[in-house]
């Protein structure tokens, strides 16, 4: 039996009792049966201040129902158990022990988020239960010799941080910078990325400040960053905030720098709609997934079927929203995956074929950019595309570009 989209809630559990790493390792997994359905577990952020990022999840459930619907694949059905953690590692950990232990998932797949996902790496690969193509830009999920049943997706935050600093050095090599960055792994690591990029003229940027994900002010922090004489300003954080730092910057403090987001955050219907399109132009991101609402795709046949996609499989779905496309192009990727394994759904087989993927060009990736693994590579998307919002859409500034590290690292 299938999960519908519209059933997402009813699934989505809040256990009170939290539990700890160590408490997973008590009991020993039974391998997930491979004669029926295909059981995938995913968490994602259905409540709290990261509930944005939900509709990653809603847009899988929806498109492993089209996939349902044609078939499944291989002669299955893809049951897609997706859950609630509200961005708490404790409860990303007891989630977890359900949906192993009791739900009997085969894998883990596209759950959202570096702490929580950190908080389950061991278990999973301890019990060598795949947990594949997690949705977060830590370079933690790229040691296939210390954790070799845990696999990234998206390009790396550090690289993108690395990118915007190439971006600066060429466009505005003369400007003062300021970092706003949100005080977790995610921002760190964006803000790395950005330091070792500008390399010695890292002493351009003269002032940083961090903010913590659950704050909901944030002019006090814009008003410093804009008395240091900065004229650019690099922001990395959630896209809630994201759009109050948008609207605060234009609106409350006049202040109109060069507006560098962090791709995360770089969602018309999350961020820059809440911050008011007319503040939000001009907005420089990356990306690497196509947007629905350039003119430039109103032809191509995959944009068309993404949009009949959204239309019959998720209603409510905002077709502005950058989620609902990473969600369909996560699940696209998985399917790759299951396609590769044919008859044999082991979770030996699954990680074997995930670590196969060879210039899989997902459909609604931007040209040029192409998915491969091997392996010591647990990377699978390496490039991004620098892009400027106009009051409507993201256009392309420049090509595409590869993300920094792509020389393969296990560096553990």
């Amino acid at each position: 039996m299938q999960t519908k989209r519209q059933a997402v809630p009813s699934i989505v559990l809040v256990l009170g009792a939290l539990t700890t790493v160590a408490a997973l390792r008590a009991q020993p997994a039974t391998e997930a049966a491979v004669d029926g359905d295909i059981r995938i577990g995913n968490i994602m952020p259905y409540t709290g201040p990261l509930a944005a990022f939900a509709t990653i999840g809603r847009a899988e459930a929806a498109y492993f129902d089209m996939i349902n619907e044609q078939g499944g694949v291989n002669g299955r059905k893809i049951k897609f158990i997706s859950v609630d953690d509200s961005s708490s590692p404790q409860t990303a950990v007891e989630q977890t022990r359900d949906l192993v232990e009791k739900q009997n998932v085969l894998m883990m797949f596209g759950s959202f988020g570096t702490p929580d996902n950190l908080a389950t790496r061991t278990y999973l690969n301890e019990r060598k239960i795949p947990q594949l193509f997690v949705a977060s830009g830590d370079e933690a999920w790229a040691h296939p010799t210390a954790f070799p049943w845990s696999m990234g997706w998206q390009p790396t935050f550090r690289a993108e941080g690395r990118i915007y600093a190439n971006y600066i050095q060429a466009a505005y090599p003369d400007r003062k910078i300021a970092v706003l960055w949100q005080n977790d792994q995610f921002g760190r690591d964006l803000f790395k990325g950005l330091q070792e990029g500008l390399g010695d003229t890292a002493g351009r940027i003269v002032a940083d400040l961090a903010f913590d994900a659950s704050e909901t002010a944030i002019q006090n922090q814009l008003g410093i960053l804009k008395d240091s004489g900065a004229e650019i300003l690099v922001f990395d954080g959630a896209p809630a905030i994201a759009a109050r730092a948008i609207r605060s910057a234009a609106e409350q403090l006049d202040w109109h720098p060069v507006f560098i987001l962090d791709n995360a955050s770089a969602s018309i219907a999350s961020a820059l709609r809440p911050a008011g399109l007319q503040n939000s132009l001009g907005v420089i991101s990356t990306s690497f997934l196509k947007d629905a609402g350039d003119a430039s795709w109103k032809d191509d046949p995959h944009i068309k079927a993404w949009l009949t996609f959204m239309d019959k499989y998720f209603p409510d779905g905002d077709k502005d929203d950058l989620y609902a496309v990473f969600g369909y192009a996560a699940a696209d990727t998985l399917l790759q995956v299951l396609r590769q394994c044919g008859n044999d759904v082991s979770r030996e087989n699954v990680m074997r074929q995930a670590e196969a993927l060879k210039d899989y060009q997902s459909p609604i990736a931007l040209p040029g950019i192409a998915i491969n693994t091997g392996p010591k590579d647990f990377r699978p998307i390496k490039q991004m595309r620098l892009v400027q919002f106009d009051g409507n859409a993201w256009q392309p500034i420049g090509d595409v570009v590869d993300s920094a590290f792509t020389t393969v690292r296990d560096d553990n």
